[in-house]
């Protein structure tokens, strides 16, 4: 029996793109249901409508390949959309990237019979304005979007969310480690056993960009807003909450975590030339925790009973999950419902950033639509 194939076209080829591709070509099952045609970087895109040779060299560097290929034109983005418009089939478009102007074109997309499979946050966690055009026209079109990875990568976070309200659970809050970076560092600045030789915050932060788990200038972790955008996500999954945040992410109370001292700094580089002035400032923080019990946590709270949403650095007991569950730079989020009440939530744990797991999100996504659309 022939398998009917879903057509995709693939925009952002940087780390999760690069990961996306090099999945399809190692799985003989997704090569059965899904056909490639388009490519694009942010300057070029590669469009060939019987569908892309998967013995391309594409996986080790396919933006280096949609540059060099003979049919590389510059991308104009509605154009392309509208070219796989005239493809026979279904036809997802998946948004690799973290284009804001990208996201804008969402109800484009949508409205013109595509799907969309999305890691970026920006059309999610936006204007709420932006969030029920998407709605509206997928609605529509009768077309579908997912954006499981725009929250704890391959986590099922937005899916269990949308089971517990779709099945008529009672959200009554929220609250989780929600940021790789953020997770990382507390876990070892503030761990639930403290340690003799204590670690400064600076020290910490430096290892952390080290490592690579920062952006290149950490005060973009630690302003708290990418914890500020995954609150929005998630609450919009609410029917109470789904219109609270006219703005988006700017609308969430969020507690930046560069310290006073340090909010004169004027560029990535004098931030980090001047990190240890903030020491003392986390320091009393960490001592003042350690004198009750508890570690310090960056968490994103959603209180369905108050309707309070908010970022902030919170104290938990050492004996709490966010204290002892944690390593490395796992998310953790817990759902407290009336059928998961308190003190045993509904709790999701794991590796919440990368570029492998992100992709394993969102082709969970695109097989979601194959398996309502194929």
């Amino acid at each position: 029996m022939a398998i009917n194939k879903i057509n995709l076209c693939v925009l952002g080829l940087g780390g999760v793109g690069t990961s996306f591709l090099q999945i399809l070509a190692k799985s003989p099952a997704l090569n059965q249901k899904f056909t490639l045609l388009a490519l694009a970087n942010s300057r070029s895109a590669v469009y060939i409508p019987a569908g892309i040779p998967s013995s391309e060299p594409i996986t080790s560097s396919p933006s280096k390949w949609v540059d060099a290929h003979p049919e590389a034109k510059p991308l104009e983005l509605e154009s392309l959309f509208q070219s796989l418009t005239a493809v026979k089939g279904q036809t997802i478009v998946v948004d690799n990237s973290s284009s804001a102007d990208l996201a804008e074109l969402y109800p484009t997309i949508l409205k013109l019979g595509l799907h969309l499979c999305t890691p970026n946050k920006k059309g999610w966690s936006g204007e709420l304005k932006l969030w029920t055009n998407v709605l509206s026209a997928a609605s529509e079109a009768n077309t579908l979007s997912y954006g499981e990875s725009t929250v704890g990568a391959g986590l099922p976070i937005l899916t269990t969310l949308k089971d517990l309200v779709e099945t008529g659970d009672e959200i009554v809050k929220i609250e989780g480690v929600l940021s790789g970076t953020l997770s990382y560092i507390f876990n070892n600045y503030s761990p639930a056993k403290p340690q003799e030789d204590k670690p400064t915050f600076s020290s910490i932060i430096h290892t952390a960009k080290s490592l690579g788990y920062t952006e290149p200038d950490p005060r973009d972790d630690l302003s708290g807003v990418d914890v500020a955008r995954k609150l929005t996500i998630l609450s919009r999954q609410i029917p109470s909450l789904a219109k609270k945040l006219e703005n988006g992410y700017a609308s969430v109370p969020t507690k930046s975590l560069v310290p006073p001292v340090l909010e004169n700094a004027n560029t990535a580089a004098e931030y980090l030339d001047r990190l240890a002035e903030g020491d003392d400032f986390f320091d009393s923080l960490r001592e003042e925790a350690e004198k009750e019990g508890k570690v310090l946590r960056y968490v994103g709270v959603i209180d369905g009973q108050t309707g309070e949403i908010k970022c902030s650095l919170e104290k938990y007991p050492a004996t709490h999950p966010f204290a002892t569950s944690l390593s490395g730079s796992d998310n953790i989020i817990s759902f407290t419902t009336a059928r998961y009440p308190a003190p045993r939530p509904l709790l999701v744990q794991g590796s919440g950033a990368g570029g492998d797991v992100t992709a394993m999100g969102v082709w969970a996504d695109c097989l979601r639509v194959w398996e309502r659309r194929a």
